[in-house]
């Protein structure tokens, strides 16, 4: 993704315009405390603006509760009494408390949102005509098509790409970042958001984008959630809950008739209690939240996902296409060693590289007077004003510098060569071996000459990123293939392939060849992720089940991923797996935890239900609770409780650990389950102690 620049030459870089100039927002991934207070008090708001059955009837297992409140409301009514009315409050409390959590997650967004609101003005448009006149119209009425012009200091009115001029744009308000970036016509850079501002210079832009559906509107409604669709998991994990709830159901009603036979009355207030208490309320309460704050995590990472589709997804990866460039290396080839040629010392050729190199600011250039100086000291100096430097050339292939009747040159193996031929000189034997290795080891060999006379090679190396192995090791404990994709030769990227301890690689790689191998795997039934941001990516990122497309790519890479990396940092694709397997892994513990907790509900409502007819269930008071409206007032204050203990956890996620399949599944049984199964016998307990004492009951 990054374009290699020949060794010794130049390359135009960001200009730092306006450093120190204010940005117009935050950036979509302002942090923002979980109990922050402004959320915490739109969040208590949204809690009972969701108390509308036509939400609840969204969440099945949420609106059985809301029916049952309203059910033990009507029986406090008609027959008053503490217990009624302390079980229907209880009752009201866990809707309250399904819908904060809810609406926590939400507010996140919204503040998000609201920061991206404050971008949007009546900004008016110069637009272009077909004869060259302008018109000024406001952006809102820009059409798909239209030109407009853009100078310094303007906003660029709305999406588009430019098609003349290169100028300096200030992408803070979108991405956070404050450093401007280059923006030009033709190639992967000429892509530019509506609401960023222009720093410099001219440029004539085609609006890409339709009324109301630029880039930010569609950031604003995916950030705030208000076109959140369900995943498949979550939907599917729904219906379970509402299944059931569903056999929950007809088995309370029964019991009903049932006491009435055995002799025993059976109130409708505690069969309301024992059936909140049998469906699983905790995972219902906190399932639309964990989905939620998976999308704001990625959104806080600054990436913003197109549905909640992509997240998941993301967390059943099975294969990473990665880019080399960029990803797995630092991008920049950096000087790593001084092999000086036969009849020459590391120092001397180490001196004249350092020479060659004062003038070259390109990475690779300031690499090799930093390694001249950490192996010898060799610094700086002043060379006067008789020196000339000799700049990088495309036709010359070598850079360098004339000075004190010394011609000292570096570049191509093959241009010094010919070079110090020309001056007379001669190659000197194992030069071409020594080019030869640092080529199949997957380096650049720079060759340094003093006039006629070749000092030897510097290797400059693609130096993989600090840590990256480690990172495919955790990935290959998660199951997850790694593959890195390069344009280089076969023997460059199998080197660099095996120093990264990626799985596999694809070396040469074309847009054909990348489509060919994610259909491939996914034949072989597995989800693929990977990055792009050219248009010649938009293919495979149209292909592969998680494409991410850099914010800086084009529009075409954008509108075909599912989720738009604001950074544009390749690296990224890696995080957004983690925080995918997050999202199951928050969902599946949570959901187990539930699930388990129900059990010693068990033992706390059903001996209260026929203990007085029969006694002998009073065996299954194994917590030995004070009165059987204790034992159900219990159980139901922990059961409301409990979720407000697990909103934290249902939005900052599961603590993550690279671990495969069968470790996740022991580790949920351990902790979530047989934890999930203790608990509530603790603080089931712990409560009926403290109404005990209180003497509530």
């Amino acid at each position: 993704m990054n374009e290699s620049v020949p060794a010794g030459g130049r390359v135009a870089t960001a200009v730092q315009v306006g450093a120190g100039s204010p940005t117009m927002a935050h950036g979509v991934a302002e942090a923002r405390g979980l109990f922050d207070r402004e959320i915490l008090a739109q969040a208590l708001g949204g809690s009972f603006k969701k108390l509308d059955p036509r939400v609840q009837v969204k969440n099945p297992v949420m609106f059985v509760v809301l029916v049952g409140t309203v059910i033990t409301l009507i029986e406090a009514l008609a027959h008053p009494g503490k217990f009624a009315w302390l079980i229907t409050i209880w009752l009201f409390l866990t809707v309250i408390f399904a819908n904060f959590a809810e609406a926590m997650a939400e507010g996140r967004g919204k503040a998000q949102a609201d920061t991206l609101r404050k971008m949007r003005s009546e900004t008016e448009a110069r637009r272009l005509h077909p004869d060259g006149s302008e018109s000024r119209v406001a952006a809102a009425e820009l059409a798909k098509g239209d030109l407009v012009i853009c100078e310094a200091n303007d906003l660029i009115p709305s999406d588009g790409e430019i098609t003349e001029g290169i100028a300096s744009v200030d992408e803070s308000a979108i991405t956070g970042e404050s450093a401007p970036v280059i923006r030009e016509s033709g190639g992967d850079r000429s892509a530019v958001t509506g609401g960023t501002k222009v720093l410099s210079d001219r440029i004539v832009i085609q609006i890409t984008a339709e009324r109301g559906h630029t880039f930010l509107d569609r950031m604003i409604h995916l950030v705030e959630g208000a076109n959140r669709q369900k995943t498949p998991n979550e939907i599917a994990l729904t219906i379970l809950l509402a299944v059931l709830t569903i056999v929950f159901l007809p088995v309370v009603v029964v019991l009903q008739p049932f006491g009435h036979f055995a002799g025993a009355t059976v109130s409708v207030v505690i069969l309301v209690s024992l059936l909140v208490c049998l469906i699983p309320t905790t995972i219902g309460a906190l399932l639309s939240a964990i989905g939620i704050a998976g999308m704001d995590r990625l959104v806080q990472r600054n990436v913003l996902a197109m549905s909640g589709r992509a997240v998941e997804a993301a967390g059943d990866v099975q294969t990473l296409l990665l880019d080399k460039t960029g990803t797995i290396t630092l991008g920049n080839r950096m000087a790593s060693a001084f092999i000086p040629a036969a009849g020459h010392t590391e120092e001397e050729l180490a001196e004249a590289a350092q020479l060659a190199s004062l003038a070259d600011e390109t990475p690779e250039g300031r690499s090799i007077v930093v390694l001249a100086k950490d192996r010898f000291n060799i610094r700086e100096r002043d060379l006067g004003t008789s020196r000339q430097f000799i700049p990088f050339s495309a036709t010359t292939r070598m850079s360098g510098i004339d000075f004190d009747g010394r011609q000292i040159r570096k570049g191509a193996a093959e241009s010094v060569r010919r070079w110090a031929t020309e001056l007379g000189g001669s190659v000197p034997a194992g030069l071409n071996q020594i080019v030869e290795q640092i080529a199949r080891a997957g380096s650049t060999p720079l060759v340094v000459s003093d006039g006629p006379l070749i000092l030897g090679v510097i290797e400059l190396k693609d130096v993989v990123k600090q840590g990256i192995r480690e990172k495919f090791d955790e990935m290959r404990q998660m199951g997850i293939r790694t593959i890195m994709i390069t344009g280089d030769n076969a023997l460059t990227a199998a080197a660099i392939a095996q120093e990264a301890g990626v799985d596999d690689y694809l070396a040469e790689a074309t847009p054909e060849a990348k489509m060919a191998l994610i259909k491939s795997e996914q034949e072989g039934g597995k989800l693929v992720a990977m990055t792009g941001d050219g248009t010649n990516d938009a293919p495979a990122l149209a292909q592969a089940d998680v494409g991410v497309a850099m914010n800086t790519g084009t529009t075409a890479a954008k509108e075909a991923g599912n989720m738009v990396d604001l950074d544009s940092n390749p690296t990224k694709l890696i995080d957004i797996v983690e925080i995918g397997k997050q999202l199951l892994i928050t969902r599946g513990s949570l959901t187990t935890f539930s699930i388990a907790n129900d059990i010693a509900k068990y033992f706390a409502i059903i001996p209260a239900l026929f203990v007085a007819t029969y006694p002998q269930l009073n065996t299954l008071n194994i917590m030995k609770l004070h009165s059987p409206q204790s034992a159900v007032l219990s159980a139901v204050i922990f059961n409301a409780l409990v979720i407000v203990a697990l909103i934290p956890l249902a939005l900052r996620g599961v603590k993550f650990r690279a671990a495969g399949s069968a470790a996740i599944l022991r580790r949920n049984v351990w902790i979530y389950g047989i934890g999930g199964v203790i608990a509530p016998f603790i603080f089931i307990k712990i409560i009926d102690l403290i109404l005990t004492a209180l003497h509530a009951y």
